[in-house]
């Protein structure tokens, strides 16, 4: 199964992230920054994979804490596939929402962050 991890590359600290991951994973996982990709090739749109970080997995795409959720899930360690699938259970899945949305909107102050890692206000 092909694991293709799509971010930010623009941002520093999702640059970062991604490549701790790709380095870290006991499963093989492709990190590839959604300016560079071919998001139609994966049914994603820019706007999609500009909000949140996304992982095309076994032909699903799974975004923001899913995508967070789902790398833990794959690896072959028990407790990080516990850890992913209590991301997602019913009443911790909307905290997990929150909790990635809240370092989405901090990303900028966390480390490899800058300025240009800021996410653009929604009207």
């Amino acid at each position: 199964m092909t694991n293709i991890l799509i971010f930010d590359g623009d941002c520093g600290f999702c640059t970062t992230t991604a490549n701790w991951i790709v380095k870290n994973s006991k499963v093989k996982i492709y990190a590839q920054p959604y300016q560079w990709a071919q998001l139609d090739d994966f049914g994603l749109t820019e706007v999609e994979a500009a909000e949140k970080v996304q992982l095309v997995s076994g032909g699903k795409i799974y975004a923001g804490h899913h995508c967070v959720a789902k790398l833990l899930m794959i690896q072959p360690n028990p407790i990080l596939k516990l850890l992913g699938a209590g991301m997602v259970m019913p009443g911790l899945d909307q905290i997990s929402a929150k909790v990635y949305d809240l370092i989405a909107a901090n990303r900028q102050r966390l480390p490899g962050g800058t300025a240009a890692c800021k996410m653009p206000k929604k009207d």
